[in-house]
């Protein structure tokens, strides 16, 4: 094991574990970093460069969730095999790009449910009103003439440059299509696929059912792929056929699995292989508690494969219903032909208002806010399961996104104990792919209740299953004594 120095600036502001993130991953898939080879524990490699162990821990751990490194028990960290073997399939070297390179220049010249419990102040709406009034009181002309089908350009421009910065996807506004809801914008990509003879869609098997069904609904004929620990199976996908595969590769619900950076290489590879396309959903994406968000495959593309789909509805308040889709230049050139066959769904007042609350850094602080809160009622979550002693209750730890999965280790059907959990004012739904004949299998979205609440409506939560339960044994004991 050779000696690993990196140039770690202390004086820069991007932060020492970002730094040493960056010029790793960089040495793995340039392949100066081999493949299989061992690189320094964590206290050598901080005494070698002289920083803290912790600044190394948190860049290995980001590393390692990433897929670029592994840890071997009692043997220490190894780059991953077939990363950079992977990357040189699809001639992929690190992008110096910077945003000037990415966005075009006329870019720049923009102007300037009823019965369940929801935390208050999971938003902060003061922010929000004040951009609706700087809407009405200063472009309030604009909203005479009806909504551009594309998405106004303004909110275009904000997400471009957003996503570039914060996920590392490279698009311009001329690529970005916005819509009322993923659903919604899953229809207009049908279209799309029309055009290019793509009837086939694969989807990830248990995955996110509304998009999914929006492709069955359409008419394109859709194979459930099996997942594993990584997320999709490759060698589960069509050959010699063209077809979209949807996919959740930085948080894949509801299982939370991180697709390794090998595999996103390979998938990407298979989407050049057989001329096929990637829709690449990166729902809840920005919220990771651990580390830093894993960057968009969507960034790692060369060859116009994946397209990108993201919304704000996580992020900024439910009913809010606009999301957006980044287009690869060859597909954008084919919704710029046919979207003059529909119109915008999404409200124009509401597009403006969040390209203002985007412009002024609103949004960035709102997902740091997030970011805190919902960390909090994860780690509640976890607490408060663990004390209830509910052997028949067993959650299963995320270190991201809005929900965790709860495996219910009784004969009740997974939809009554939803309904109970609604009853105290929870919100949960079954994953009925993930139901076996020991364990039912429910998805609970922790956030939409306060911290303050989640301790006391767990502990009912868990009472009443329990109770249920206790139903059912002596229902059960009846008929054998009958």
């Amino acid at each position: 094991m050779k000696q690993i120095m990196l140039n770690i600036d202390s004086t820069s502001d991007t932060n020492l574990y970002v730094q040493i993130y960056n010029q790793f991953k960089e040495g793995i898939l340039s392949g100066e970093i081999p493949q299989g080879s061992k690189i320094p524990s964590l206290r050598r490699f901080a005494k070698d460069n002289e920083v803290s162990v912790t600044t190394v821990e948190t860049a290995y751990n980001q590393l390692l969730v990433e897929g670029y490194i592994e840890s071997r028990p009692k043997s220490g960290y190894y780059v991953s095999q077939n990363i950079a073997e992977a990357a040189s399939d699809l001639n992929v070297e690190p992008s110096e790009e910077s945003l000037d390179s990415i966005l075009p220049q006329d870019d720049a010249q923009h102007v300037r449910e009823k019965s369940l419990i929801y935390d208050e102040e999971s938003f902060d709406f003061s922010k929000w009103k004040k951009c609706m009034n700087k809407v009405f009181n200063e472009h309030s002309n604009m909203l005479q003439t009806a909504a551009d089908v594309q998405g106004e350009q303004a909110l275009r421009y904000e997400i471009s440059k957003y996503l570039y910065a914060r996920r590392g996807v490279k698009c311009s506004s001329s690529q970005v299509v916005i819509g009322a809801g993923s659903q919604q914008l899953a229809v207009q990509l049908v279209r799309i696929l029309r055009e290019l003879n793509v009837s086939h869609v694969a989807t990830e098997n248990p995955g996110y059912g509304p998009v999914r069904e929006i492709f069955s609904d359409e008419g394109l004929t859709v194979s459930p792929i099996p997942i594993d620990k990584d997320g999709i199976q490759i060698d589960k996908l069509p050959t010699n056929m063209k077809s979209l595969t949807y996919v959740n590769p930085s948080n894949q619900f509801p299982t939370g699995a991180v697709m390794p950076i090998a595999r996103r290489y390979e998938l990407i590879k298979w989407a050049v292989d057989n001329d096929s396309y990637i829709l690449e959903d990166d729902y809840d994406s920005e919220l990771r508690y651990f580390g830093k968000p894993i960057p968009a495959m969507q960034g790692l593309d060369r060859s116009g494969r994946v397209i990108y789909l993201g919304s704000f509805s996580s992020t900024l308040f439910a009913a809010i219903k606009i999301s957006y889709m980044v287009l690869p230049v060859e597909l954008a050139e084919i919704f710029n032909r046919i979207k003059n066959r529909y119109s915008q769904t999404c409200s124009k007042a509401e597009q403006l208002c969040l390209a203002i609350y985007m412009e002024e850094g609103y949004y960035y602080r709102n997902i740091k806010r997030c970011r805190r809160m919902n960390a909090e009622k994860l780690e509640t979550t976890m607490k408060m399961f663990a004390q209830a002693k509910g052997d028949f209750i067993e959650p299963i730890d995320s270190r991201s996104g809005l929900a965790i999965m709860l495996k219910a280790h009784t004969e009740i059907p997974a939809e009554d104990i939803c309904q109970i959990a609604n009853k105290v004012g929870l919100t949960m739904r079954p994953v009925g792919d993930l139901c076996t004949e020991d364990s039912q299998v429910v998805v609970f979205y922790f956030y939409r209740v306060s911290d303050a609440l989640l301790r006391i409506l767990i502990k009912m939560f868990v009472n009443n299953v329990g109770k249920a339960i206790a139903a059912l044994e002596r229902h059960k004991l009846a008929e054998r004594t009958q």
